[in-house]
């Protein structure tokens, strides 16, 4: 099987969100309909180094597959280093390179995003994985830095051996505003002949299709568009297949992912740590319920799935009584 051929099958996929996509989300949205997922960004000096909680991101369920391991850097050798520990120590599906990340701590040290303002080091960096990984490399990447050149980057990547890229339509200095530009989505599909696909402002099916229809990119990788909504997935599937649209997620199938998701989190990194990191993901599950003001506000003193279920009971009666708060 070629390379490429793993992605061309990736129609909608939920993109690596630092923070937010560990082990517990990807399992969710891979059940609501993804077709793939990355670990959160991992530092490929920092495991050259031995960084003990390096490994820990690399870690994912069988349920997550097909899965990527997503490394930063702005060295050839660790990236390389990276990839063949990742493939050696956790047999993922491909390895990722993130060369979009806008964050100036990432940026700072030369990795994410400032990456394209050197094609020969991204170059570098591309064939070094490729070298070290017998699975194949894809790279996730931004419009530009400055100004953009994701079209000419991209040539580059791909001739270095890249399998696939996802495209976030915005530079580095527009961070995520003002809109995507669809236009440079457009020209990245139309310079390179490996799969292409397009990220950015996606947070309902009608926007993947306008994507795929006005760039002709093989697919949508989403990000913020789904915390809180794994549902969408599913969603965008079906009406870029032109398949009857699942209803939206009613109050109870919504605080039954939330649950379900919380526990998985809780059984993998112990109950506390897990629910001081759910507090930020519960705030995207209450958006726009009855009582969502109030909810919200509580997330922030969640310490035990007990706490979360408590408020998800709040929640449900007040969808039950019909009040009008938000």
């Amino acid at each position: 099987m070629k390379k490429t051929e793993l992605f061309s099958a990736f129609r909608v996929m939920l993109a690596p969100m630092a923070g937010f996509s560990d082990s517990s989300f990807r399992s969710v949205c891979m059940g609501s309909g993804a077709d793939a997922c990355i670990s959160e960004m991992i530092s490929a000096k920092a495991l050259r180094l031995g960084d003990k909680k390096s490994p820990l991101l690399m870690r994912f369920t069988e349920a997550e597959r097909p899965f990527g391991i997503q490394l930063f850097g702005s060295d050839p050798d660790d990236i390389a280093y990276g990839a063949e520990y990742a493939e050696k120590n956790f047999s993922p599906d491909f390895i990722d390179i993130n060369m979009g990340c806008p964050a100036p701590k990432i940026t700072g040290s030369g990795a994410g995003s400032k990456l394209m303002t050197d094609p020969v080091l991204a170059g570098e960096i591309v064939a070094a994985a490729v070298s070290a990984a017998t699975v194949p490399v894809s790279c996730k990447i931004r419009a530009g830095y400055h100004e953009s050149n994701a079209d000419s980057f991209s040539e580059v990547l791909q001739r270095n051996g890249a399998s696939c890229i996802y495209v976030h339509g915005r530079t580095r200095d527009r961070m995520y505003s003002p809109p995507v530009d669809l236009g440079i989505i457009r020209r990245v599909k139309e310079a390179v002949s490996i799969p292409v696909l397009g990220n950015g402002d996606i947070t309902s099916a009608e926007d993947a299709l306008r994507m795929m229809r006005e760039t002709s990119c093989d697919g949508v990788m989403v990000g913020r568009g789904s915390l809180g909504d794994p549902f969408l997935f599913g969603r965008i599937k079906a009406t870029i297949n032109d398949l009857p649209v699942p209803a939206l997620p009613s109050v109870e199938e919504k605080i039954s992912v939330l649950m379900r998701q919380a526990k998985a989190s809780a059984e993998e990194k112990g109950e506390r740590p897990a629910m001081r990191e759910m507090r930020k993901q519960a705030v995207y599950y209450f958006k726009g319920l009855s009582g969502a003001a109030s909810l919200r506000a509580d997330c922030v003193r969640l310490e035990t799935l007990s706490d979360l279920e408590a408020l998800c009971g709040r929640a449900l009666d007040a969808d039950r009584s019909g009040s009008t708060e938000i």
